[in-house]
This record gives C-alpha cells, sequence and structure tokens, in this order.
C-alpha cells in the first residue's frame, strides 16, 4: 500500500509539473493542445511508460516508446541530445511535452507520424530607421543628413526620392557611411558622399551612379583642378625609387592608353604600374630582372606598352581568360604555337630565308602536303617571323619561254665520172638536163662503137650482152631550213631544261689471243657503245620590278656528220653557245653567229689510171660534197602572274 502511495505521488511529480509548464508557456500550451487532439487517433500517447534509460540518444529513447505504445515517431537529423530519465506509469504525451520544453523542440504532425525537430523562435524585425535624405527635382539638389547608416539603405533611399540608379557591390552593402551635406548639386553631392566615406563615385554613360572600393595603393585626395580625384601610390620594388616611374593613364575613343616616362627604372615596377594603372589582372610567373635606362612613349595599349617594355628581354606575355601571364619566354603557358600557311611560295624556299638568329628558342615543323609552317615558342618571336613571311611570300612570277631554232643548210654536190660493169636486165635510160646521169646497155654500147668504127674505118669491137656503161656529170645545191619552236616555262630565278637528241650505236670489236703449244687461239668481242648527238637549251629568268626579264642561256648543239656503214663511230659537228642578256616583256631577242661548215671528197677508179691527167676522167668517178649549217636562235619570254 505503502508502494502504491509513493507511486502515485511521483506521477503527480511528473505530470502537474508538466501540466503548469504547459500553461505557462503558450508553445507548450499549443504542443499539448495537438497532442492530446491527436490522442484520438493515435491512442498510445495517454497510454503509460515504463522507462529507466541513461545516457542514450534520444533517437534510441523514441523507438522505445514507439514499440512499447505503438507510436511513429520521425527525428530531425539534425536532433543530437542525450535522455537520462527514469519514467514509472508516465504517459506517453507528458514524456514528449517535457522533452520539446528540455531540449527546445517543436513537433509537426505528418499523418499518424509524430516529427521532432528543433525548435526557432521567430525572428523579430528591427525597427527601420528612417533616413534623413531630401531631393528637389526642380533644382535637382540633394541633401542628406545620416550618421552610421548602411551604404546600401542610404543609396535605396537615395534612389527612392530622386528617381536616380545608384549600383552598391556586394563588396559595399555592409559598409557604414557617415555624411552631412545640404542642398548640393546632385552630382556634387554623390562625388562629396563617395569622398567623405573613403570610396569611388563613377557615373556611367547610361546615368548609373557606381559605388566601387578602393583598389590596393589608391588614395582620395583633391587634384590640380580642385576636384576629388584618385590617384595611386606604388611601392617600390628592389629598392628602386618611386620617384623614377612615372605613368599616365587616359581614355581616348573609349579606350584606356597609357603614357610612360622613366628613367633608370625596373622592368617589374614599369609593368606591375602599368597594370594597376590600368586595371589588367595580371599574374607574374617568375621575377622579371633588368632596368630601363630611359623610355618616354606616349598613348600606347597595354598590349603594345608589354611588347616595348619586353623587347630584346627573356621575358614576354599571354593573354587567357582576360589574365595576362608574364614570365620567361621558355615557360609554360607563355609559348605560343601559330600555323603560318603560304599562299604562292613553297615551304622550301621560305624557309632558308629565316635568319637563324630568329629561329634560336623556335621549334618550326613543316606540314608540306599543306604548305604550312608551324611555329612554336616565343609569341614575340613567333609574331616577329609570321610578318617576315608575310612579307616574303608574295607571287612569283612565271616566265613562258618560245625558243625558235633555224639551221640553214647551203650544200653544194658535184658527182662526175665513167663506171662500167655487167648486170642483168639494164635497160638504157637516164637524165641528160639539167645533169648528165646516163646508163648505157651492151646494146647502146655496141651501137656507139659500130658507129665509131664508121667514122674512122676501124672496127672497135664488142661487148658482152650484159655489159653497161654509166655517165654521170652532176651538181646539185640545197637550201635546207630546219626549224625547231620548243616552249618552256620556268619560275622566277629557276632554269628550264630542255634536250633533244638521237643516239647511235657503233660496234667496237675486242681481240684476245690465247697462246698455246700447237696454235694460237683468238677470241672476237663485239661491244656495242652509244653517241649521242643532243639539242640541249638551258635558259634561267630572273624578273626584275620594272618587268624586264634576264635571261641566262646556254645551248650546247651537236649533229651526226654521216653515219658510218662499216660499224665505225659516227662523226659528230658541236656548236655552243653561252650568254646573259636582258630584255623588256614579250620582246624577241635573235641570237646569230653560231655557224658549222662541213666538207668531204670521195674519189674511186682504177689505179694509176685514174691518176693520170686527162684519163683520170675517164677510169675514176668523184663526189665532192660542200656543206654550211647556219644556226639563228629566238627567244621570247613572257611573263606570266
Amino acid at each position: 500500500m505503502k508502494k502504491l502511495y509513493l507511486l502515485i505521488l511521483f506521477a503527480l511529480a511528473i505530470f502537474i509539473p508538466a501540466k503548469l509548464v504547459a500553461q505557462g508557456n503558450p508553445r507548450l500550451i499549443i504542443l499539448q493542445q495537438k497532442l492530446d487532439s491527436l490522442a484520438r487517433f493515435i491512442p498510445g500517447l495517454n497510454k503509460p511508460v515504463q522507462l529507466s534509460i541513461s545516457g542514450v540518444p534520444i533517437q534510441e529513447y523514441l523507438r522505445a516508446i514507439s514499440r512499447s505504445n505503438n507510436i511513429n515517431f520521425y527525428v530531425d537529423p539534425t536532433v543530437n541530445v542525450s535522455i537520462n530519465n527514469t519514467f514509472p506509469n508516465v504517459v506517453a504525451s507528458n514524456i514528449i511535452l517535457l522533452m520539446a520544453q528540455q531540449y527546445n523542440l517543436d513537433i509537426d504532425v505528418t499523418g499518424s507520424i509524430l516529427v521532432i525537430k528543433p525548435h526557432f523562435e521567430p525572428a523579430v524585425k528591427p525597427k527601420i530607421k528612417e533616413l534623413n535624405v531630401q531631393y528637389q527635382k526642380l533644382n535637382n539638389v540633394l541633401s542628406v543628413d545620416v550618421a552610421n547608416d548602411s551604404l546600401a539603405a542610404v543609396a535605396r533611399k537615395i534612389t527612392q526620392v530622386s528617381g536616380k540608379n545608384i549600383i552598391v557591390p556586394p563588396a559595399l552593402q555592409g559598409k557604414v557611411v557617415t555624411a552631412f551635406i545640404t542642398a548640393a548639386d546632385f552630382d556634387v553631392a554623390m562625388d562629396k558622399f563617395a569622398y567623405a566615406n573613403e570610396i569611388k563615385m563613377v557615373k556611367t554613360n547610361d546615368s548609373f551612379y557606381l559605388f566601387q572600393t578602393l583598389d590596393e595603393n589608391e588614395q582620395l585626395y583633391v587634384n590640380g583642378d580642385k576636384n576629388t580625384s584618385v590617384k595611386r601610390v606604388f611601392k617600390p620594388i628592389n629598392n628602386t625609387p618611386a620617384a623614377n616611374v612615372g605613368i599616365y593613364v587616359q581614355t581616348v575613343g573609349g579606350q584606356k592608353l597609357v603614357s610612360v616616362n622613366a628613367a633608370n627604372s625596373s622592368i617589374m615596377d614599369l609593368v606591375r604600374s602599368a597594370s594597376q594603372e590600368m586595371n589588367k589582372n595580371y599574374f607574374i610567373y617568375s621575377e622579371i630582372k633588368g632596368n630601363i635606362n630611359f623610355i618616354n612613349a606616349n598613348n600606347l595599349t597595354y598590349e603594345s606598352f608589354l611588347d616595348l617594355i619586353f623587347k630584346g628581354t627573356d621575358y614576354t606575355y599571354n593573354q587567357e581568360n582576360n589574365v595576362y601571364l608574364i614570365g620567361e619566354r621558355k615557360l609554360e603557358g607563355l609559348r605560343a604555337n601559330l600555323a603560318v600557311m603560304l599562299q604562292n611560295r613553297s615551304i622550301d624556299t621560305v624557309l632558308a630565308m629565316i635568319p637563324q638568329d630568329w629561329k634560336r628558342g623556335i621549334e618550326i615543323k613543316e606540314f608540306r602536303e599543306q604548305n604550312t609552317l608551324l611555329l612554336s615558342g616565343s609569341k614575340p618571336q613567333i609574331q616577329e617571323i609570321a610578318a617576315l613571311i608575310k612579307q616574303i611570300d608574295v607571287l612569283v612570277p612565271q616566265i613562258l619561254i618560245e625558243v625558235t631554232l633555224i639551221d640553214v643548210h647551203k650544200t653544194r654536190k658535184i658527182s662526175t665520172g665513167l663506171s662500167a660493169g655487167t648486170a642483168d636486165s639494164v635497160k638504157t635510160g637516164g637524165t641528160i638536163l639539167p645533169g648528165v646521169n646516163f646508163t648505157l646497155s651492151s646494146r647502146s654500147v655496141n651501137d656507139l662503137l659500130n658507129r665509131l668504127g664508121g667514122v674512122f674505118s676501124t672496127n672497135l669491137g664488142r661487148v658482152t650482152p650484159n655489159f653497161y656503161l654509166n655517165i654521170k656529170a652532176l651538181e646539185a645545191q640545197n637550201n635546207v631550213d630546219v626549224r625547231s619552236v620548243p616552249k618552256l616555262a620556268a619560275l622566277n630565278g629557276h632554269t628550264a631544261s630542255l634536250s633533244i637528241g638521237n643516239t647511235v650505236f657503233y660496234k667496237n670489236v675486242t681481240q684476245n689471243v690465247f697462246p698455246s703449244a700447237a696454235t694460237n687461239t683468238s677470241i672476237f668481242t663485239n661491244e656495242y657503245r652509244e653517241s649521242n648527238a643532243n639539242l640541249t637549251i638551258n635558259i634561267r629568268p630572273i624578273v626584275s620590278g620594272d618587268d624586264q626579264v634576264t635571261l641566262g642561256i646556254k645551248i650546247d648543239i651537236s649533229d651526226f656528220t654521216s653515219i658510218p656503214t662499216d660499224g665505225s663511230p659516227p662523226p659528230k659537228s658541236t656548236s655552243k653557245f653561252e650568254s646573259t642578256l636582258r630584255a623588256h616583256n614579250e620582246d624577241m631577242i635573235v641570237l646569230g653567229g653560231i655557224e658549222r661548215t662541213e666538207s668531204s671528197d670521195n674519189s674511186s677508179g682504177i689505179p694509176l689510171l685514174s691518176r693520170i691527167p686527162i684519163l683520170k676522167w675517164i677510169f675514176s668517178s668523184k663526189e665532192k660534197v660542200r656543206s654550211k649549217v647556219v644556226t639563228l636562235v629566238f627567244i621570247k619570254p613572257t611573263i606570266i602572274r
């Protein structure tokens, strides 16, 4: 009985304080009402719980209640508390209400699931301070009286009363400002408001007012025109006096240009100062050493300034994602690649024209299929080589060369003498005029002998039936013109060659004698060798600026004078000509005087009788040939572009 009273007193000690707490706290009263209404659908909320747990997470504690009273719980992952409670015969709703009060928890309901989550007190909105900002639209004057107020709030108020757009960047959203300005022109008031609070104010072309933070080494000051302005204070590097660096920036045509006037100044100082003045993003890979003795240049773009500063040094720059990367030329990120495609010349000739000093540190790859050079290395060097290639990559003239060769052959041939013999089926006939070449048969010869015997009363006899007699007395002259008109084409400065000729083989017999005891043995070996007679023309044209063509001409003419029938080497005649001359475009040049003379005397007859005067005309026949060959060369160059 005594134990029963103790349990009742303990339960009242737990339950009554929970009720009292709920009655004194509106939030807990709402939670109590919510649990009482849920008890009609979730009976386990009003069932007592027997729990004695120490130092367990709330998730495990509620899992035990869920199993004993059949209640579904979901605990927010952000709830991280440990429970140290012993509750004999206390209803579950009181335990949940007590935890909500002790651990500042809140309870939501989703269907039949109780959601346990942290409780957050609603934020109390601070009282908005009324800012003293006035604007008179008629006179466009502004009055500002603020102290320790947010720049964003002041800008918002000015925009509301004036209708003018004022932009505050995120970096200045939390800045506190103080100013007292009365009845000042709007632009002047804004400028002085920024000056008083150490910020920059810029009015854009579209009438927006932008507040900006001061950059590193920037200061506000009153310039010589008694206007507020911003100046940059440069800190010296490597103990170089800052007074030696004079850099000025001005905007011309909407583009910022820099002017430099410095003496005995560090290159690092100049680069750093100009980059900051022109608001350029830059990254320096390595220490930049060296000084500039003197520089005075006006109105340069930033890249022109860097080109001027780094010329002749081991440093360069490259732009990537609007950031200028500065350092040694060989470093990664500063190397550049450029494909240069030639339009008019071949890469072989252009590559040889690039000076060797320019190629140092530059890798050049050839793509013959595309007539392209790939340059890799320092960007300024690449640009210098590319500019040179562009200058020399001009259209190469092509010259059409017409060569007309005229060989004038003047030949005189005399054939005289008598020839007799026997042959079958010989008929009387031939020519008497204009030259004598007449053949008498045996019958005609016998008739002639009979007539002569009748005149002299002497019997001269008769000839055999197959006998014939040939009388020849001929003189012939031939004038033969042989024309050759080859057309050659060559690029400017290149040689055009033409070779036309004949090849004759002659037999060379070699006898090898092998001695032996009985008799010597001879072995004959026939070897056929070639002999060439060619017409070779080599012409090298060079075009000057006034369309004059300088021609280097080499002509070599060889010809067979005759072709022996006994297999011996054929005789040849040779003519050569070499000259350099100049002509205008499409002018005809005549080269003459290449002359050669050929002569031959052939005779046959009866020994001794063919040498006796008068009788030699009867007992021999002769053939004399005189030939003169005159070669004329006509050359006509035509420039083709």
